[in-house]
């Protein structure tokens, strides 16, 4: 009987869990048993990979706090390809562990879902999905929980999150009407009202209305629950505050971050504090608080992970302040914590840069800039406008250091002879001291390392110390113990370590003193003669080269420096002119490049003072004229009348008396009247007029495009070789205007290609017919001009062509164009010669297409006829 009862007992177990685990059977016990297998198994797990997940993007996530902060902390890559980004492990563990709770646990009944946990289920897959930046399967599975469970608990969060999807989608508007829809209810708990208003401000936000932006992120902040959002949201709304200008509004809100203190991530409340510092007004605000304040933010050990920050905005206080000491111990404060904030090193390094820049030390400002452009991101405008300033301030350094150099020189040469003699050794002196100096610390080095040598000395056996291996029995006085290196284990001979040999040999110096080899070398005796005979020795090779101390270095003697001086006065009116084009272009360049008006009008103050050449003496003054526009406008008018009456005829003096009211006398209007002459191949009467061009326009940008003009017909006048020269010429004066650029890339890509050009002998099926004619000898080329055509109406079965191509400044050739082959080339010259219709005794010159342009780029048509003469 008790058999019998197991057995149905086990039947009807069987029967109780079968009941309980269908899908299919809408009861008590079906409903409950998926209900808890989801929730504390498979979604209890799953729930874990999302939150693990989330951990990991939030800390590869780091806030930008130089812009305003994205509402939502979790920012991803637009900029993504869906076949190559790599997928979140601990993502797709979540959304496999939903779809699993989904695929065995769902109890879809009648249409309706019986599970009641189910719609957590696709909450999480959709989540999943979100941060695993597949935005449309997301809303899949949000609509899904909008559609099947429209009584479910989690309705309004997951309308919430499908609409943060349709804002990653683009769709702000959208995602606008159905959040105001939500928000209708009035029945939303505290948090999800927070988390709807926080939604509404970031799509406002990005539909750039920042007033109802605010509004809403206003009241988010009241309602959350959550003290790091709380902390986010009032940390935002000081930044747009502050954007917009609103002092008071914005230090309301930081003040309310830094009061959350340890309630929220730390990070935010010292950003604050960093924030403020930025809105601190120099001219208002207490010095002494700021700094008691900021004192005690960097004594709190907490604060370390933030030194950078602070000791930043530390460093831009005294920057303000013109206290560039503690300005750039500061800075560099900063620096050396080696921030993860690759903007804030940026900006340290760039404000070093401007430091060194306004005390006109370019070297150390270049190289900050360039520390600068490593840490900025190359597509911002501020990497672009500190790279273009970078590229100026080596001209800068070029031109500052020619016109430091020429006018110490300068300087130097108009001494009298006794006031040269005393600047050199007066120059000597401080020489002496700096390489004296030198000498000392070369000395304490090798001083400090002897030391340590010694200090390493005494660890050996022998040096007193202790010797581990001589389990404590005394150790040998000093001088019998063994040297460095050796031990009682040493394989290798002693003699043949030579530090081994030199250390034993110092030992022994110090024990006996000097010996000679010899018998009874212990004896007293011997050491005393020894010494003497040492000393004598010593005494004698000092008394036979005394000499040796009066021997005084070259660059220790006035004649040295003298003799390194200019000789003669056309080197020094060379020395000069370079002088004073290093000034004109160091002042063009603080004006034009760097809006440093007081250093461009210190520059080009001093040049007019120099006596310049009488080209730079106008184009300064009129620069000066501008600069004082904008610094000094008396000055500007002092100017304007000095011109006026000095230069009256003037192109500068109309300009500034606005008579220049013809636009086509503009200097651009008259450079595309000669480019145009150019282009028609007018190349004398475009030589004839440049120079005059030039000197009118000197100082003007315009000259630089006339000096290249120049280069170009002087290539097609005279060859290559002036080319490269006008080029050179070009690239040397004009080095910051485009046409100076243009004139280097040529001059690196373009002539050294066109060098390398030679003849060919290729058999090609394009060849020309030219003869020589003399510029000024019309009558010889219509003579040609008409045979041709004469022959090309009876004859052009080939369709010939003709055309009249400057050579050089005294030639031109008249060609033929369109042969196919040197041999008809060679047969229509023969007929050409022989024909008494067209009787042309002038020597025909065959010569294929492509050695025709290296004629014409080269000058050289002697040299590929200079073979075919017999």
């Amino acid at each position: 009987m008790k058999k019998n009862t197991l057995k149905y007992s086990f039947t009807l177990v069987f029967l109780f869990f079968l009941i309980a685990c269908s899908t299919k059977k809408n009861t008590f016990l079906s409903r409950n048993s998926h209900a808890l297998s989801t929730k504390y198994n498979i979604l209890y797990n799953g729930g874990i990979g999302l939150d693990k997940g989330l951990k990991s993007i939030q800390a590869n996530n780091e806030d930008n706090f130089w812009k305003i902060l994205p509402i939502e902390k979790m920012q991803f890559d637009e900029n993504f390809s869906e076949g190559e980004k790599a997928k979140n492990a601990d993502f797709e563990k979540a959304e496999t562990k939903a779809t699993k709770a989904i695929q065995k646990h769902s109890m879809n009944i009648g249409g309706r879902e019986k599970n009641y946990q189910i719609d957590e289920a696709y909450l999480m897959l959709g989540k999943a999905r979100y941060y695993d930046q597949r935005f449309i399967p997301a809303i899949e599975a949000f609509n899904y929980i909008l559609y099947k469970y429209p009584e479910s608990d989690n309705i309004s969060i997951a309308k919430i999150w499908r609409e943060k999807t349709n804002m990653r989608l683009g769709n702000d508007a959208v995602a606008l009407k159905n959040i105001k829809i939500l928000l209708k209810k009035t029945d939303l708990d505290k948090q999800t009202y927070a988390d709807a208003n926080a939604l509404l401000a970031e799509a406002y936000l990005n539909l750039e209305e920042k007033d109802s932006a605010v509004s809403k992120l206003r009241i988010a902040e009241q309602f959350t629950k959550n003290n790091e959002e709380r902390a986010r949201y009032r940390f935002i709304l000081g930044q747009m505050y502050q954007a917009e200008g609103k002092r008071d509004s914005a230090t309301y809100f930081y003040d309310a971050v830094i009061d959350l203190n340890r309630k929220a991530d730390r990070k935010y409340m010292m950003h604050a504090y960093a924030k403020k510092a930025q809105m601190f007004d120099y001219g208002k605000d207490n010095d002494t608080i700021f700094l008691k304040t900021f004192n005690k933010l960097v004594t709190d050990r907490e604060n370390r992970p933030y030194y950078d920050v602070l000791f930043y905005e530390m460093g831009v206080y005294y920057d303000k302040k013109k206290d560039q000491e503690n300005a750039l111990k500061h800075y560099n404060k900063s620096l050396g914590r080696k921030s993860k904030d690759p903007y804030l090193m940026a900006s340290a390094y760039r404000n070093i840069g401007n430091m060194y820049f306004k005390n006109t030390d370019y070297s150390m400002a270049a190289k900050y800039y360039d520390s600068t452009l490593v840490k900025l991101d190359p597509k911002t405008r501020e990497y672009i406008y500190i790279e273009k300033n970078r590229k100026n301030l080596d001209d800068v350094i070029k031109y500052e250091a020619i016109a430091k150099r020429n006018d110490s020189i300068i300087k130097v040469y108009n001494l009298p002879p006794t006031e040269k003699k005393d600047y050199f050794e007066n120059y000597i002196a401080e020489l002496k001291k700096k390489d004296e100096a030198k000498r000392l610390l070369q000395e304490k080095e090798k001083e400090r390392l002897a030391n340590i040598d010694r200090n390493s000395q005494a660890e050996i056996p022998g040096n007193g110390a202790v010797n581990p291996q001589s389990l404590g029995k005394p150790v040998e006085p000093e001088g019998i113990g063994m040297p460095p290196g050796g031990n009682d284990n040493a394989s290798s001979f002693y003699f043949y370590n030579p530090t081994t040999v030199a250390y034993g040999k110092l030992q022994f110096k110090k024990m006996w003193g000097n010996r000679t080899m010899g018998g009874n070398w212990r004896l007293a005796g011997i050491k005393a003669a020894n010494n003497d005979a040492m000393n004598d020795t010593i005494s004698s090779k000092e008394v036979a080269n005394p000499a040796q101390d009066t021997i005084v270095p070259e660059k220790y003697t006035v004649a040295y420096y003298v003799k390194q001086l200019p000789t003669s006065q056309t080197a020094m009116d060379s020395i000069g002119k370079e002088r004073n084009f290093s000034y004109y272009q160091l002042g063009l360049i603080y004006k034009e490049k760097f809006k440093e008006y007081n250093l461009a009008s210190n520059k080009l103050e001093q040049l007019l003072q120099n006596n310049p050449e009488e080209k730079l003496v106008l184009p300064s003054m009129y620069n000066l004229y501008k600069i004082y526009q904008i610094t000094n406008p008396a000055k500007a008018e002092a100017i304007k009348a000095e011109i006026s009456s000095k230069y009256p005829n003037s192109r500068y003096a109309h300009i500034i008396n606005n008579k220049e009211e013809d636009s086509n006398s503009s200097p651009d209007k008259e450079y595309e009247k000669w480019y145009k002459l150019f282009e028609e191949e007018h190349f004398d009467e475009v030589l004839a007029n440049i120079d005059n061009l030039i000197n009118q326009y000197s100082g003007d940008d315009i000259v630089s495009k006339y000096e290249l003009l120049k280069a170009n017909t002087l290539g097609k006048v005279n060859g290559l070789e002036a080319y490269k020269k006008g080029l050179e010429n070009v690239a040397v004066n004009y080095p910051n205007s485009e046409e100076g650029k243009t004139a280097r890339e040529n001059l690196e890509k373009q002539v050294p290609i066109l060098e390398k050009l030679n003849f060919t002998t290729t058999d090609t099926k394009n060849w020309k017919i030219i003869y020589r004619v003399s510029n000024n000898d019309t009558k010889t080329v219509k003579r040609i001009e008409e045979a041709i055509r004469v022959f090309l109406l009876v004859e052009n079965y080939e369709r010939l062509t003709t055309s009249l191509d400057k050579y050089n400044k005294t030639e031109s050739f008249v060609v033929i164009h369109g042969l196919k082959s040197e041999a008809y080339a060679n047969d229509i010259a023969g007929v050409f010669r022989d024909d008494k219709k067209y009787k042309i005794p002038d020597q025909a010159i065959i010569i294929s297409n492509d050695n025709y342009k290296i004629v014409q780029i080269k000058k050289n048509l002697d040299a590929y006829i200079t073979p075919k003469t017999p």
